[in-house]
């Protein structure tokens, strides 16, 4: 490949660019699954991606996730809106009980509601995530409406600009996060994200604590 083809590449001003072409660039540039997903949405040629319809959370899934009682659970969709929490879920994120259910997002969470800062002892790594998942979510439906409105209402706040500005994309699997609950003290929460068989733009995430330890007793006030 010459280093003009690339360049052109590089700015968009070659829409034909092959899948082995895209993948020799991954493979030089060492990206990651999700930076490969995501250069190829971004250089994949033909028509725009339909808009997303809502995506319902299958009832089997519902009752499963509302029958998790001893950890955190929930249902994102990839604008990171909430789409199901357990009980358990509910009380252990602040304030989400000011906010009407339909109107659940994490991303407005994160970056718009002052007690995300306060929860997440990591917060800046965890807000970095956050904006990597919207922007890898982007790149599949660049014609969402309701990202775009999510997008629009998060520009209020300067850690949101600065993030989304370094167009890091990520895509959650599984690691640990430390918090500092109003109510539960300080804790320690792992976390699996699972992709549901055939919803492929939902993500269950489950925060499962280390038995015996600390944190399962703090949970426990909960």
């Amino acid at each position: 490949m010459s280093v003009d083809y690339y360049v052109q590449l590089e700015r968009g001003r070659n829409p034909h660019a092959s899948p082995a072409v895209l993948d020799a660039v991954a493979r030089a540039l060492q990206l990651d699954a999700a930076e490969r997903d995501h250069l190829f949405a971004l250089a994949k040629p033909g028509r725009p991606q339909p808009r997303p319809a809502p995506e319902p959370v299958r009832p089997g899934l519902l009752h499963l996730m509302e029958n998790i009682s001893d950890i955190p659970a929930l249902i994102l969709d990839h604008r990171l809106d909430v789409l199901a929490m357990n009980r358990l879920a509910r009380t252990f994120y602040p304030s989400f009980d000011e906010v009407p259910a339909g109107e659940w997002n994490m991303a407005h969470f994160m970056f718009l509601n002052p007690a995300a800062r306060e929860l997440y002892v990591e917060w800046p790594e965890t807000a970095r995530e956050n904006v990597g998942m919207l922007r890898l979510y982007a790149g599949r439906h660049p014609q969402d409406p309701r990202l775009a409105d999510i997008l629009e209402d998060l520009t209020a706040d300067p850690d949101f600009r600065r993030l989304w500005a370094e167009q890091d994309v990520y895509r959650p699997t599984y690691g640990a996060k430390r918090y500092r609950h109003p109510l539960a003290g300080e804790l320690t929460l792992g976390f699996k994200a699972f992709t549901p068989s055939g919803a492929p733009d939902q993500t269950l995430g489950l925060y499962p604590v280390e038995p015996g330890s600390p944190s399962e007793t703090a949970l426990r006030t909960l």
